[in-house]
C-alpha cells in the first residue's frame, strides 16, 4: 500500500511503434487506474536491449513513448511515468534476484524460447534472464497488482515465485503481486492474419495500424485488410478478419457487436473497412495532435521526466534498503 492506494506497475517497451492494439487494448485502459491505484507506469527502455538496438533510434522512440503515455491521458502529476533506465534500482535489484532465481525456472521461459529463435546470431545472457529483471521492476514497487495478458502470465508466475523464495528466508519483505483482473481491453488482432495479435514487430507493413500512423495511411491499411469470401457482416470466429474489424469499430466507438452487426446489416465489406478507418482516424488524430503539442514544451517534459525519475528513485530505494540489509551488505552513508 502507498499513500493509503494498492500499487499498480506496468510497462511497454521503447522499441518499435505503438499499435492500435497497444492503445486499445492496454493504455486507453491505463488512464482511470490512478483514481484506485498508485501507479507507476515504465518506459522499460533496459528490456529493450537484449536485442541490438540503433542508440539514437532507441532514445528518440522511448521519449515519444513517454510522450504517448502523457497524451493518452495518464496525468504524469498523479501517475509515476518514468525510464526504467533512469532509476538504479531496478539493476541492482535484479543482480540480488538473480541469485534467488534457478536455471531451471528461466529455462521453461517460453519467450526466450521464442526470442532466441528470431535472433539466433544474437543469444545473449540478457534474453535468457530478463524475467529477473521484469521481476525487479514489479517487486521494486511494492507492487500489488499488475496488468497481464495471456504471454505474460508465465512472467508474472515467475515473479511471484522469487519473491515468495525470498520473503521464505528473510521475512516479509516483498509484496506478493497478482495479475490485475479489471476492464479487459480490446483484443485487436493483425489485419493481414487475423489469426495473431497485432504487434509493433510485424514485420508486414500492412498489417498494424500505428499511433502515429497519418488518415491516409490508416484507410489504405483498413482497406487492405484481411476479410473473407462469405460476403455477410457478422461477429463470429468463423469470420475472423470481420470479427476484428468490428471489434475495432467497438472499441473506438463504446458500440457493441450486436449493435455494429445490425448497423452494417445488408451492407458489404467495402462499407465496414470505410466506417473501421474513419472511426479510428477519429481516435488518432486527437491523441496525435497532443503528442505534437508536448513535444512543442521541451521543458516541460524535461522536468516531468526528472521529476518522475526523482519519485520512482525514492520508492525504489525505500525497498531496495531493505532487500540489501537482508541478503547482508554494508549499510551505505546517507
Amino acid at each position: 500500500m502507498m499513500n493509503g492506494k494498492k500499487v499498480l506497475f506496468s510497462g511497454m517497451q521503447a522499441t518499435g511503434n505503438l499499435t492500435l492494439g497497444n492503445y486499445l487494448g492496454a493504455l486507453k485502459n491505463w488512464v482511470t487506474l490512478n483514481e484506485e491505484y498508485e501507479c507507476f507506469y515504465s518506459v522499460v527502455d533496459m528490456h529493450s536491449i537484449t536485442v541490438r538496438q540503433d542508440p539514437a533510434t532507441l532514445r528518440k522512440r522511448a521519449r515519444k513513448l513517454l510522450t504517448i503515455y502523457i497524451a493518452a491521458g495518464l496525468d504524469p502529476e498523479k501517475n509515476c511515468i518514468y525510464y526504467q533506465s533512469h532509476v538504479s534500482g531496478h539493476a541492482e535489484l535484479m543482480w540480488i534476484l538473480n541469485c534467488f532465481t534457478y536455471m531451471g525456472e528461466l529455462n521453461r521461459m517460453t519467450q526466450f524460447k521464442d526470442k532466441a529463435a528470431k535472433h539466433a546470431d544474437n543469444i545473449n545472457a540478457g534474453l535468457f534472464t530478463y524475467p529477473v529483471l521484469m521481476a525487479a521492476d514489479i517487486l521494486l514497487y511494492q507492487t500489488d497488482v499488475v496488468p497481464v495478458g495471456i504471454d505474460q502470465m508465465q512472467h508474472l508466475e515467475i515473479t511471484r515465485d522469487i519473491a515468495e523464495r525470498f520473503n521464505n528466508l528473510y521475512g516479509d519483505v516483498f509484496t506478493i503481486p497478482e495479475a490485475y483482473v479489471g476492464k479487459v481491453g480490446a483484443k485487436i488482432m493483425s489485419l493481414q492474419d487475423p489469426t495473431k495479435k497485432m504487434s509493433k514487430s510485424d514485420e508486414n507493413p500492412n498489417a498494424s495500424i500505428y499511433l502515429m500512423d497519418d488518415a491516409d495511411t490508416v484507410a489504405r491499411k483498413c482497406r487492405r485488410a484481411v476479410t473473407d469470401s462469405e460476403g455477410v457482416i457478422l461477429y463470429r470466429d468463423e469470420q475472423p478478419g470481420v470479427k476484428n474489424l468490428l471489434s475495432i469499430y467497438c472499441a473506438c466507438t463504446g458500440k457493441q457487436p450486436e449493435d455494429a452487426v445490425r448497423e452494417f446489416d445488408g451492407q458489404g465489406y467495402g462499407a465496414l473497412k470505410d466506417a473501421v478507418a474513419e472511426t479510428v482516424n477519429a481516435v488518432l488524430q486527437p491523441l496525435q495532435a497532443e503528442v505534437a503539442r508536448i513535444e512543442q514544451d521541451k521543458a516541460w517534459l524535461d522536468s516531468i521526466i526528472k521529476n518522475n525519475a526523482e519519485k520512482a528513485q525514492y520508492f525504489a530505494n525505500k525497498t531496495l534498503r531493505k532487500v540489501q540489509k537482508k541478503v547482508g551488505f554494508p549499510e551505505r552513508p546517507r
